[in-house]
């Protein structure tokens, strides 16, 4: 053999392996996440890690066949359109979103990057689809809660503390705009509960601490909307609630189990998961418009009795019997 057909050869045998990896990379999907959580909150990076393995249990594994793209928006309404637009600019097969916010955001940024929801309150009302049977556009996914839950809340607090005659709804407007998705269901059940429904936008733990106090002096209830604000200050509102000893149930995961009176939540693991399936199925050629939204489906009510026997509370034992945790 000539030495330069050995050179070209060996060139070659060089040249092919680097070809054949970048080959790889092009043939690797990307998946963009925008979580509206903090990065630091366990309980969001273990509905995160459930996304991650239901998608490898279908085959999609990070770094071998697929990319996947997180931000942590940290409940930072200013950061959400530069997030959204980092990851669009990414060009992913499809985005994984988490919130109203951050799906609104996403949306705005592209209308033809399919894109999956969960934790959307109200989705039609948000006026991210058209409908849940037929979403349209770009955009389905998994709704975080029905807005009946308000009357439920209000009717299982009820059954805890039948004394309250004065019950508030709080949550903050800035990061919940859809609260009155469940505000209507609330006060809609009111009358026959023999409770007086009021309002209770906040938007610092000031104005979480005035509301629980006049709570307090009124003996009155409280019900906590879930919203991203909620969440990271949930240890503020059960202080507050505990110190004037207002009964109170939560839509926010963990409320209960880290002292709060009640939580009637959804399984948002169960929604991650299910998420995945959706992603799936996207990045395998399906239309966003050909999946309904999803209402959900596993609901997780955690009782703490501990927080219970120091605000003088017996809970009923038919309330007992429906809960999936009981503290003690």
């Amino acid at each position: 053999m000539r030495r330069r057909e050995f050179i070209t050869l060996l060139g070659g045998a060089a040249v092919w392996p680097v070809a054949a990896r970048a080959q790889q990379r092009d043939l690797m999907q990307r998946i963009a996440v925008l979580l509206a959580n903090s990065e630091s909150d366990s309980e969001a990076q273990s509905w995160l890690t459930t996304f991650v393995e239901e998608l490898a249990r279908l085959g999609r594994v990070e770094g071998r066949n697929v990319q996947i793209h997180q931000r942590w928006i940290n409940n930072d309404i200013d950061r959400i359109r530069i997030l959204a637009k980092e990851l669009v600019e990414l060009q992913p097969n499809v985005i994984l979103t988490s919130s109203t916010p951050a799906t609104a955001a996403m949306q705005r940024e592209t209308g033809t990057i399919p894109i999956v929801f969960v934790l959307v309150a109200d989705p039609v009302g948000s006026g991210l689809v058209a409908s849940l049977q037929r979403p349209g556009g770009n955009v389905t996914g998994f709704q975080a809660y029905e807005g009946t839950i308000g009357g439920r809340w209000l009717q299982m607090l009820k059954e805890i503390a039948p004394g309250v005659r004065r019950a508030a709804a709080m949550y903050n407007p800035d990061v919940a705009p859809y609260a009155k998705y469940f505000l209507g269901p609330f006060e809609a059940a009111a009358p026959a509960l023999g409770v007086d429904p009021i309002a209770a936008p906040v938007r610092n733990d000031a104005e979480i601490e005035t509301a629980i106090d006049a709570l307090g002096r009124e003996q009155g209830g409280l019900i906590v909307l879930s919203d991203g604000f909620m969440h990271d200050h949930r240890a503020a509102i059960i202080a507050a609630t505990t110190r004037n000893k207002v009964p109170t149930i939560s839509g926010v995961p963990d409320f209960a189990g880290e002292g709060g009176l009640l939580s009637y939540v959804p399984s948002f693991s169960d929604s991650f998961r299910l998420a995945a399936g959706y992603v799936d199925r996207v990045l395998k050629g399906d239309k966003t418009t050909d999946l309904p939204v999803q209402a959900p489906v596993k609901w997780d009510l955690v009782i703490n009795l501990k927080t219970a026997k120091a605000l003088g509370i017996t809970v009923p034992l038919p309330l007992l019997a429906l809960a999936d945790e009981v503290i003690e």
